[in-house]
Formats: C-alpha cells, structure tokens, sequence
C-alpha cells in the first residue's frame, strides 16, 4: 500500500505530501492518522523549524472520503455514532499538532480544498495559495456540520457574519476571494507555487524558532485570554525568550550592526 503522507526534509524544513492523488487526496482513517504521527514527530523533532503542508496531483485535499464513509450506513445508530466519533477523533487528532506545535506551519495549497481540506489548511499558520486553488467549506452541502476546528478558526478569521455565511451556503471561494477574506496570506500563480512555498518556509526556518513558537502560542491564546491574562503571558514568554541563544546573537548583531544567524535555539 502506498504511503498516504509523504515527508521529505530539506535541511530544517519538513514537507508533508498527503499522497492519495487519485482520490484527491480524501481523508480516510489511514491518512488521518498517518498525518497525525508525522505531525507530532515533527513536533518533537527540535530539528524540523518549519513545516509545509501540501497535497499530491491536482489539488490539496477534497475532504472527507465519503465512499468510506458511506459504507457504515448499515449499522445500527449506536454502531454508526462510535464508528464516525472515532473517524473524526482521528481526523481531529491530525488537525491538533498543526497549531500546537512551537514552530510555524505553512499550508501550500492547490486546487481543491473543501470540507476537511479547508478546514486542514486553516489549522495550519499560513497559507500561500495557487491561483487555481479553490476554497469551500462543504459540509452544509453533505447534510452534517463542520469538524476539524473549522467552527474555531474561520470566524476569528472572517467575522462571526461571513463565518455563518461560508459554513451555512457551503458557497466556493477562489485564491483571490480567499486572500480578500483574510483566509489565505499570498496568491501566486499554481506553477510557481511550490516554489515560493520553499521559499516562505525556508525564511521561516531561518528565523529564531523559539521565538515564533513562542509568537505562534501568544497569538492562537489571545482569542479566549483577558487582556491582564495576555499581558502576564506576553511578560512570561518575552523574558524566557531572552535566556535564548538567538537573543544573545541578534542583541549582539544588532550592535555590532550586522545580520544576525538564528540557530533556533
């Protein structure tokens, strides 16, 4: 059986592939929880400095592979409820090293991402998008509600108003209306897409680690933090991130007024 992510490094960069082309690349259980395992590897790897997630063939991912899932309709109800919790258990398992893991994440993404697949993308920190790349949130459209921490993130990314609007009519966004919204940071054209992906992870991987981790978990927590909770935590984490080497080297580059190297330590 072929593998169903892929991982490839280049130096402190991790790219993640999910890899079921001729589906385009609908998740099941095994791809669900192949992603989860190399996510929180590279979670725990203090090598890995940025990480990329992208899709194999003609798109990103088509979200949930609804041919497998359909195939449980013949149980009975009970069956049916612990079969689809533990499918979205994995599902959710995969989604969750995305965003708590110390360094950044960057979705790269082509074609389709629909249902799950927007819902993966949005999980990840940023997003650079191909020109052909189109956005549905298409859950209404199957008759079930959203899952993968699309219901947390897309209104903090959009609004409540135009959260309730993408996730009731299901409706499909282009690259171009996706950046519009906010949902996706950069638009290039689908054959350089890759390209510049690299590039933005290469950028990322160079920069002081500990300190976009650190940037990464300030920004997810303000959303259900008070103001005085931030504050401690912005206090908290600014004077941890001074016992770091790349501190001292940046301090010191920025005296001596040259470009400082970051070590991610």
């Amino acid at each position: 059986m072929a593998e169903t992510v892929l991982s490839q490094r280049d130096g402190a960069v991790l790219t993640l592939t999910l890899n079921r082309p001729d589906r385009l690349n609908v998740l099941d259980e095994q791809m669900c929880q192949d992603l989860a395992a190399a996510g929180q590897a590279a979670a725990a790897d203090a090598s890995v400095r940025c990480v990329v997630l992208e899709g194999a063939g003609r798109g990103f991912c088509a979200g949930g592979d609804i041919a497998a899932l359909s195939r449980r309709f013949d149980a009975d109800a009970d069956t049916q409820l612990a079969n689809y919790r533990d499918f979205v258990a994995d599902y959710h398992a995969a989604v969750a090293p995305l965003q708590g893991m110390p360094k950044p994440v960057l979705a790269s993404v082509h074609g389709p991402a629909a249902g799950g697949g927007m819902s993966l993308a949005m999980a990840c920190d940023m997003i650079v998008a191909a020109d052909d790349a189109v956005f549905s949130l298409a859950y209404s459209t199957l008759g079930v509600s959203p899952d993968g921490g699309s219901t947390f993130s897309l209104p903090r990314i959009v609004g409540m108003k135009k959260a309730m609007e993408l996730a009731m009519m299901g409706e499909r966004l282009d690259a171009r209306e996706a950046l519009d919204l906010g949902l996706v940071n950069w638009v290039v054209p689908a054959a350089e897409r890759q390209a510049e992906g690299v590039r933005l992870a290469a950028k990322l991987a160079g920069r002081a680690t500990v300190a976009l981790g650190r940037t990464k978990a300030l920004l997810y927590e303000s959303s259900r933090a008070t103001l005085a909770q931030q504050l401690e935590a912005e206090c908290e984490n600014f004077a941890a991130s001074t016992l770091t080497e790349d501190f001292k080297n940046a301090a010191e580059a920025f005296l001596a007024k040259r470009t400082p190297e970051y070590k991610g330590r």
